[in-house]
């Protein structure tokens, strides 16, 4: 691997997700940082690291981009830390498997401040649906094509 590093803001990422990235670090060696403002248990592995930060508005994001390199992944649902980082040149995916882009990531963010909105207004939108077993899938397929292009 060149040196990219997986980094994910764990305190929303699903259980599941996790459980793709650490056999994706086992199995290909990528360095991966789960970064969290509470501890975390994760299997011991040379590859896997975890990076507790206070508790607090944004702490776990602004630390992933203070340590953001051009090569590296960011694994969030988190809309405005994926555009911080595909803004920086990094790449960003979500537990669903999307890739964030400079072409969508500004469309999700718009909606993300929509669906704000609406639910300020008292609007009842509801969370997102639970993960689907497509989207594992999707993820984990996104996962492999990245690790793949860092590993040429």
């Amino acid at each position: 691997m060149s040196g990219a590093t997986v980094w994910v803001d764990a305190d929303a990422c699903p259980k599941v997700i996790k459980e793709i990235l650490y056999r994706a670090a086992q199995r290909t060696g990528v360095r991966l940082v789960l970064v969290a403002n509470h501890a975390l248990r994760v299997p011991p592995s040379p590859h896997i690291e975890t990076l507790q930060v206070p508790g607090g508005f944004d702490v776990a994001d602004d630390e992933i981009v203070r340590r953001l390199g051009p090569d590296d992944l960011v694994v969030t649902a988190d809309i405005p830390l994926a555009a911080e980082v595909v803004g920086l040149g990094a790449s960003a995916l979500n537990p669903r498997g999307e890739l964030y882009t400079p072409e969508n990531v500004r469309a999700r963010l718009n909606m993300r401040d929509f669906m704000d909105t609406m639910r300020a207004s008292g609007e009842m939108t509801g969370g997102p649906s639970a993960l689907s077993k497509s989207e594992r899938k999707t993820f984990a397929g996104e996962l492999d094509r990245f690790l793949a292009r860092r590993a040429r």
